[in-house]
């Protein structure tokens, strides 16, 4: 491959792994030709070329399986376009189960499967073991055979994938390495690497374990970190044959696919060993870390459980290669927020060979586009902020993180390494209070008061403290620390139209006036949804979902564009107190001299509250009369210890989670993103009929699907979330957040149904079939009169 490097390409990608090379392949197909790929090695050499090439098509979310479902689709027809071989072989997969939970588990994920349009079957362990006539069966509960899975050569794949490229006029440049990235003005310039120097608009980091390095040079947040990772190759085995499906053991932290008659034995171990602390050395070409067999017994000690040929059958060769990990568990794709036209697609979790066919496309498209063109979301690289970049926080998350794979997926699972790392001001006090915590975007966040409780499919056993602080919630009052809000403040002469621009909602209130709207991308769906008070008449708060905070920075940032306005992030500034229920109203009047018989819904004023000023903002979430307290961090503590010395009760989240599915209100990355329209989530109501903002002309058109509550007919089922819905046994939809309701005494949920007849339907709840009635209507509504008045 030519060395000649050119003064300056449109797109330059610096990774030769398959990730790399599908970027450059989709961008080529997308018509993009001034690409150049620059490897500081040889293509594959970092991390693709050690990689299991298991190709598993499931994952959590519809949009992140479209994307695996398209790779097996490209690696099915890369070798007939480039005349490369790719080794793609689509032999299935079998995954079973050794416990009753993990069968659960399973049953579940076929359920998923089907709304995902993916064949998956329910086995006994009699029909794994014809499938799989190698394994052992007697001590397994069942199992799940997926037809469409398969495997690849990842290094054949990667060379194919260039070959295409390079056949539409891409340059692939080995040998190369960066040293260096200019940006000017907040946007990528020039690229300095060994062989001189390149001009480019845009950059694509694809760097693998590099990436993180890479991300510095330009001021960068790419959170990974290296893990060694093991997989030993066996001898011939009896029994062995080519199209073996590939094997799943995942209560024995193992998987199993086919070699020359042998078997590639490897897994994910729940505590797993952090490489690269001191950076990842160069050059790192081919290499392999030493052998560690006690790090890898707890796998193999598994494996000969499940194959107990392996234990006269000798191993060929030992791998120990490094792989980047997220602190999620997820990769890392899309346009950097800290610099324009510095892109990524890095950190793939030992799963890079499943997901680069169809996260190169979704990239190059984001690229030639501007922005995605699909649900992008759990991969979002916005979905991390600043702070975790840091290096001893990503280093002890990943020794979780890598084991997460194998790991039982339980139900509002919570990560513990790494924890705690951001705290509201009053933490102690509800720490002391008995609060059991949980953590999103690294704020620690109670879930409920009460001692912890075990993981569970079926009803928790913190569900009764649960109802007593959503019942304390309807008939009293409740107290929320929501100090975990993202928070900003926009400020500036044209305001006012930034938001009018961006916002589905009039926003162009009084001075005190709240509002609840959305943020839409060009086709109509929901890049967020949020509350914008007007503090002044040059000036707004936007306060959005903990999670968002990075995201809904960046898009309202860019939304600004020249006009005269600045956004500042204030979440730090600022606790956030949440009264909630019908007697709120009274409990605020013996601590407030303010007006609170006259403080109408969705008004926002600052008020005494004790020996404080704060804001109070009239808005609930929860489907009760209640005030938002916007409190100055440093008086937090005071203001949480006069609120509960009224005797008010405490509460969490998974109250407000079951209060606010009750009472049908929507969730951003549940019911709400960027494939769903308003008028799909049934939010109409908040779209200024004049239009004028950004995607107007497709928000109300006509749904295909629709957003309705559930509520189950047998008190005693449970729901989750995820759950398939079905009418006359064909899937019709699923569910999409659920909770047990102490209000209504069954499980309440909401979900997508592509017909909006209202009236009955069955819910999948891992294989048992449950009637429910469907609603375009909450099932939980106060009186008008006890919430707006």
């Amino acid at each position: 491959m030519s060395k000649a490097l050119p003064s300056r390409a449109q797109v330059v990608i610096i990774g030769g792994g398959i990730v790399g090379c599908s970027v450059a392949y989709h961008l080529a197909e997308l018509g993009w030709t001034d690409v150049v790929v620059l490897e500081q090695g040889q293509l594959s050499c970092g991390t693709t070329w050690h990689a299991a090439g298991l190709v598993g098509q499931l994952r959590s979310t519809e949009s992140m399986t479209k994307l695996i479902r398209y790779s097996t689709d490209l690696y099915g027809r890369l070798e007939a376009e480039t005349g490369f071989g790719t080794g793609w072989k689509q032999c299935g997969s079998v995954s079973v189960a050794r416990t009753p939970e993990r069968m659960t588990q399973l049953r579940r994920t076929a359920a998923q499967a089907r709304n995902y349009g993916i064949t998956a079957e329910i086995i006994t362990p009699a029909e794994a073991g014809e499938l799989w006539p190698v394994m052992r069966t007697d001590d397994l509960v069942g199992g799940v055979w997926l037809p469409g899975d398969g495997k690849a050569n990842p290094s054949d794949l990667t060379q194919a994938l260039a070959r295409g490229a390079q056949r539409r006029g891409v340059q692939v440049l080995e040998r190369v390495r960066v040293t260096g990235i200019s940006v000017v003005n907040g946007r990528v310039r020039k690229i300095t690497t060994t062989e001189g120097e390149i001009e480019t608009e845009i950059l694509v980091n694809c760097a693998g374990q590099w990436a993180k390095q890479l991300g510095r040079m330009a001021g960068v947040t790419v959170p990974l970190h290296s893990a060694e990772h093991f997989y030993v190759v066996t001898e011939q085995i009896a029994g062995v044959r080519p199209d073996l499906p590939v094997m799943r053991d995942p209560d024995g932290y193992a998987y199993f696919k086919e070699e020359v008659g042998g078997l590639v034995v490897g897994g994910f171990e729940p505590d797993a060993k952090p490489w690269g602390m001191d950076g990842i050395p160069h050059p790192f070409e081919f290499q392999l870390l030493e052998e560690d067999w006690d790090q890898f017994s707890i796998i193999m000690e598994n494996a000969v459980q499940r194959v107990p040929a392996l234990e006269t059958t000798g191993v060929r060769m030992f791998y120990n290669g490094p792989e980047s990990f997220t602190p999620d568990n997820m990769f890392l794709l899309g346009e950097a927020p800290e610099v324009s036209g510095y892109f990524v697609a890095a950190g793939f979790n030992s799963a890079g060979i499943a997901s680069a066919g169809g996260a190169g496309r979704a990239l190059a498209e984001w690229i030639v586009n501007g922005s995605p063109t699909t649900d992008l979301w759990p991969a979002d690289l916005r979905r991390f902020a600043r702070w975790a970049d840091n290096d001893t926080w990503l280093r002890d998350r990943v020794t979780e993180t890598l084991g997460l794979h194998y790991a039982m997926s339980w139900p509002n699972k919570e990560l513990e390494t790494a924890r705690p790392l951001r705290r509201s001001p009053v933490h102690h006090l509800l720490e002391a209070g008995g609060a059991c915590f949980g953590s999103k975007m690294g704020w620690e966040r109670v879930n409920y008061f009460g001692a912890p409780q075990p993981y569970t499919f079926a009803r928790p056993g913190w569900q009764e403290q649960v109802n007593a602080e959503v019942n304390a919630c309807r008939t009293g009052a409740a107290l929320f620390d929501q100090t975990s809000f993202s928070k900003f403040t926009l400020k500036g002469r044209e305001a006012v139209d930034v938001l009018q621009w961006l916002c589905t909602a009039d926003v162009d209130v009084e001075v005190g006036g709240v509002v609840y709207t959305g943020l839409l991308n060009d086709r109509g769906g929901y890049e967020s949804d949020l509350t914008v008070t007007r503090v002044a008449h040059d000036e707004y708060l936007i306060v959005t979902g903990s999670a968002q905070t990075t995201r809904d920075f960046d898009h309202i940032s860019k939304g600004i564009g020249e006009r005269r306005a600045a956004l500042v992030d204030v979440t730090g500034a600022y606790a956030v107190l949440s009264i909630m229920g019908p007697e709120s109203r009274n409990i605020l009047k013996k601590v407030s001299k303010a007006d609170f018989d006259d403080f109408p819904f969705g008004t926002s004023r600052l008020i005494d509250l004790g020996y404080a000023t704060v804001r109070a903002t009239r808005m609930t979430y929860v489907g009760e009369l209640g005030w938002e307290l916007y409190v100055p961090a440093e008086f937090a503590v005071t203001v949480y210890e006069t609120l509960r010395g009224t005797g008010v009760a405490e509460a969490g989240y998974y109250a407000i989670e079951a209060m606010r599915i009750e009472k049908g209100y929507r969730a951003w990355s549940r019911e709400l993103g960027p494939e769903v329209t308003p008028a799909e989530a049934g939010l109409g109501f908040t779209c200024k009929k004049s239009g004028g903002f950004r995607g107007a002309d497709r928000a109300l058109e006509p749904p295909a699907r629709r957003v309705v509550s559930i509520v189950l007919d047998d008190p005693d089922a449970h729901l989750w979330g995820g759950e398939s819905l079905l009418a006359d046994g064909t899937p019709v939809g699923y569910v999409t957040s659920a909770a047990y309701s102490p209000t209504l005494g069954r499980a309440v949920a909401l979900g997508f149904v592509s017909d909006a007849s209202t009236g009955k339907c069955s819910v999948d709840v891992a294989g048992e079939l449950y009637s429910a009635q469907i609603s375009l209507k909450a099932p939980y509504d106060p009186t008008s009169a006890r919430v707006k008045a």
